[in-house]
């Protein structure tokens, strides 16, 4: 049965907008008293929120498909659609959001953090706001844009002050509980551990947080054992405790080469950009199950090489708690010693810009090569949106819709494209919304497409005569006739003969 879980994939899907209102207000004497559509509701967005109180992503791990509610629709009346309820859902400090490819998108490392994960649907406009001065009467209104779908990616990184690190079965959980209310599962093999256990440490008036991250053996950092999995809840804490086994029974190893085969582990593993190296924070030493007299003898044996290294060293048991309260102060003084460098350090408020390229454009028109010719596909924001608003069943909607997009400028980007009459274009991503493109007529030249010396807008559209139509048929027919007398005369030549299959169709040739 899963009981921690650190690194869940979260399937969103906001609420789509409320579509706008086609109405006309009718009074008594009044029947058509303007258009009076109101607009769609916006869909409710799907919000992420750093929440003290929650301490795993287990719920979203049972749970991870999510979706907030939809926009209502617009009424008559002026009567806007109702927007719809935005869902908040709570993570533990210390998660760092990130998209499928692994980008980061935020990391939830304050309480009370807020960040949309998927932004709901812009609610359409009813067909009153969409009249003008030229468009008095609107016949159309705009749908609702669909709200984000898609997925997101919480990774757990534990917010600790104490870190304790060392090899499986020194007895790191065992810690946690001698020192703290937690009761981790402790045996006596290795790897008992299978996700890091936090625990609340009181000395004096300090209280302080104390994780021990599992599975740290030689080439953790390169993903054996399960210290790769783990070793990222250690980035966020304040001091590390080397917790080293004193009683081990394994051959060959011992407490110091156990301390440099850690060190190595923690020196390999790379920490986001801007935090200190794990190596470079205050580290103490733990010289764990003294209890034993083999494990007393051992400790006073290595104590004064680890005090030379410049660590201070402690000999402790878990079993007899000796030396756990002299510990615990000591990783009290390098929390408080950490905290008042931060409160030292200048309150930045942490302001987001993305500001736009001098030079970005709104939209793209790249050119693909199909099976029946070239294809534009128009890529952007604008257009895009506009496709998704527009109600192709209404004319009215449609012809909005090019007016837009000859506004943009699309047509002449189509134009020195490479399109012509007729060209395949597409707006969107994947299959997009396909229409043969018919530009507009204007007056100026470079639209027109016709050989020189024609202009196709002189050319009208002539339907042919019934005596026309006639004379074509007859031409045609007395073609398919001489060609018929053709083949006739070459076969009495001797140029081909009948089969002798039994249907008769199959022809076969004759060299002279």
């Amino acid at each position: 049965m899963t009981t921690f879980v650190d690194n869940v994939t979260l399937h969103l899907r906001a609420g789509h907008g409320g579509n706008g209102c086609v109405s006309v207000r009718r009074e008594k004497f009044k029947p058509l008293a303007g258009p009076d559509g109101g607009n769609g509701g916006h869909g409710g967005d799907i919000i992420l929120v750093a929440d003290p109180q929650t301490t795993t992503l287990l719920g979203y791990h049972r749970a991870p498909h999510r979706s907030s509610d939809n926009g209502g629709p617009g009424m008559g009346d002026h009567r806007a659609g109702g927007n719809g309820g935005d869902l908040e859902l709570p993570v533990p400090l210390g998660t760092v959001v990130k998209d499928r490819e692994g980008n980061e998108l935020a990391d939830m490392s304050e309480p009370g953090m807020r960040f949309i994960a998927a932004p709901g649907g812009q609610g359409g406009l009813g067909n009153a706001a969409l009249s003008t001065t030229k468009r008095k009467a609107p016949g159309f209104a705009l749908l609702g844009i669909p709200g984000y779908e898609g997925d997101v990616v919480l990774e757990l990184k534990t917010v600790a002050d104490v870190a304790l690190v060392g090899y499986p079965s020194a007895g790191k959980s065992s810690l946690v509980a001698a020192l703290s209310a937690a009761r981790p599962k402790i045996a006596d093999y290795p790897f008992t551990t299978l996700h890091p256990n936090l625990g609340v440490v009181q000395a004096g008036e300090v209280r302080y947080t104390i994780a021990d991250v599992p599975g740290l053996i030689e080439g953790a950092s390169e993903g054996k054992g399960l210290g790769l999995e783990f070793l990222r809840h250690v980035e966020r804490c304040t001091a590390l405790l080397h917790v080293l086994d004193c009683a081990t029974l394994e051959p060959g190893r011992d407490p110091i080469s156990d301390l440099d085969i850690i060190l190595a582990e923690l020196a390999a593993y790379p920490v986001p950009e801007g935090q200190k190296p794990l190596l470079e924070r205050p580290q103490l030493i733990a010289l764990n199950k003294i209890d034993v007299p083999e494990g007393r003898e051992l400790a006073d044996f290595v104590k004064a090489d680890l005090e030379e290294r410049g660590y201070r060293v402690f000999e402790i048991s878990t079993v007899s708690h000796e030396g756990l309260r002299q510990l615990s102060f000591a990783l009290a003084e390098l929390v408080e010693q950490g905290r008042a460098e931060i409160a030292a350090e200048p309150a930045r408020e942490r302001i987001v810009l993305r500001p736009s390229a001098v030079n970005e454009q709104d939209y793209t028109v790249k050119v693909e090569g199909g099976s029946y010719g070239d294809i534009y596909r128009i890529l952007g924001v604008k257009p895009e949106r506009w496709v998704a608003q527009t109600d192709f069943a209404n004319d009215e909607a449609v012809g909005f819709l090019a007016d837009r997009l000859a506004k943009l400028g699309v047509e002449e980007r189509l134009f020195k494209a490479g399109a012509v009459a007729g060209s395949t274009v597409v707006i969107g991503k994947g299959e997009g919304i396909i229409f043969d493109w018919e530009p507009t007529l204007t007056s100026t030249a470079e639209l027109i497409t016709a050989p020189r010396g024609t202009d196709a807008r002189l050319d009208g559209a002539r339907r042919r005569t019934s005596d026309e139509r006639r004379s074509t048929y007859f031409e045609r027919m007395d073609a398919k006739a001489e060609a018929r007398a053709e083949l006739e005369r070459e076969r009495e030549a001797g140029l081909w003969k009948d089969s002798d299959h039994t249907d008769g169709t199959e022809m076969e040739t004759e060299e002279r």
